[in-house]
């Protein structure tokens, strides 16, 4: 089913300086849409942001995370999977309250959920399973798989955008003392660069899990018709024994340990069943993963070509703005020469005039 959004709100991001630890630098040169999401495939939520088509913020929230009010206005929380802080301005002490309740909100949900997963891994796995899934776990946490998102259905749509905009353009703005800085659009590539890497690696991992689950299968299969044999042997047994006339006590309690016998079979029988079931879900998996996949990969493809576009378009403004400042300077320097010419001009015309002036004075007397 994919991702859905359940709470958004609009708000300045900011981030931990990584080297200093203690200042904070601006991610968004404007108020964008913070979104609350929750994948239902695998019960998490997360808390996403979109600066165009950049993900500033992407961070899935854990039972041990916390979310700080630090001013009527700000709040921050740590996320040790992307290794830094988060930093949100609001543009009012409501709009703050709401995120933080919402915050808590689904920081409860997702330890209800995690309990609930473990609670539920711990009744219906065997201990290899769990061990499996506990280091599948791991994994997922250090490398968590995130499935694209499109700006329009994080920040909305444009006329919502210039309203929200509008709106907190009057509102005194809350964030601390920093300069914005450009992104390029290289940093586009480098994320969905990482993101391919992470499936990449996270599909080899499925993949070798796969194979060995492959492998049990057959073994699986094999046990099964070996129970199913002996069960057959069993029951044909019991006719026997039933068919045999004046039954002892010692084949009537031979009869009920063969009895017995065929339940705990019968019961082997229907737990490998349900491990079949779950080896076909995690084929599924996999191939929705590798679905994922190629989407990412066509995206980055999409994003290089447009790299290309920009970088094509801007080598020709640099050369139309080059062709123009040589025009200028050109008519810079006839504009000169003409008012050189027109000073000129108008020194004789001053001197025809003295001239004249000095012959009329000169007739007269």
């Amino acid at each position: 089913m994919g991702e859905q959004p359940i709470f958004s709100t609009r708000a300045h991001v900011f981030q931990i300086d990584p080297n200093t630890k203690k200042n904070w630098v601006p991610t968004s040169k404007h108020a964008v849409t913070v979104s609350y999401f929750y994948d239902s495939t695998r019960n998490v939520y997360r808390i996403i942001s979109l600066d165009g088509s950049k993900a500033i913020i992407n961070s899935t929230i854990t039972p041990n995370m916390t979310f700080t009010k630090t001013s009527q206005k700000f709040g921050q929380w740590a996320d040790s999977r992307a290794n830094t802080v988060y930093g949100l301005g609001f543009s009012s002490e409501s709009h703050l309250s709401k995120f933080a309740e919402k915050f808590a909100e689904f920081k409860e949900a997702a330890r209800l959920a995690k309990e609930k997963s473990q609670e539920k891994m711990e009744l219906t796995s065997t201990p290899s399973q769990r061990k499996q899934a506990l280091a599948t776990s791991k994994e997922s946490a250090t490398g968590d798989l995130q499935s694209p998102l499109t700006p329009k259905s994080i920040n909305g749509t444009d006329d919502e955008r210039v309203t929200a905009d509008a709106s907190q353009n009057s509102e005194p703005r809350a964030e601390p003392n920093a300069v914005p800085f450009p992104h390029s659009s290289t940093t586009i590539s480098k994320h969905w660069e990482a993101e391919l890497a992470a499936l990449k690696g996270n599909n080899a991992k499925l993949t070798a899990a796969l194979l060995e689950s492959t492998a049990n299968v057959k073994q699986w299969k094999q046990q099964l018709a070996a129970y199913q044999e002996e069960a057959e042997r069993l029951h044909k047994r019991v006719t026997e024994l039933e068919c045999v006339s004046g039954q002892t006590t010692g084949i009537k309690t031979q009869k009920t340990e063969l009895n017995q016998t065929i339940e705990e079979l019968e019961a082997a029988l229907k737990a490998k069943e349900e491990e079949l079931e779950q080896l076909k879900a995690e084929v599924e998996n996999a191939h929705q993963l590798q679905s994922q996949k190629d989407a990412v990969t066509q995206k980055l493809q999409e994003t290089e070509t447009r790299n290309v576009e920009l970088e094509a378009q801007l080598a020709e403004l640099e050369q139309r703005l080059e062709s123009n400042q040589v025009e200028q300077e050109s008519f810079r320097k006839s504009l000169r020469s003409l008012l050189e010419l027109l000073d000129g001009k108008i020194f004789e015309l001053t001197e025809l005039r003295d001239s004249l002036a000095k012959l009329i004075e000169g007739g007269g007397s």
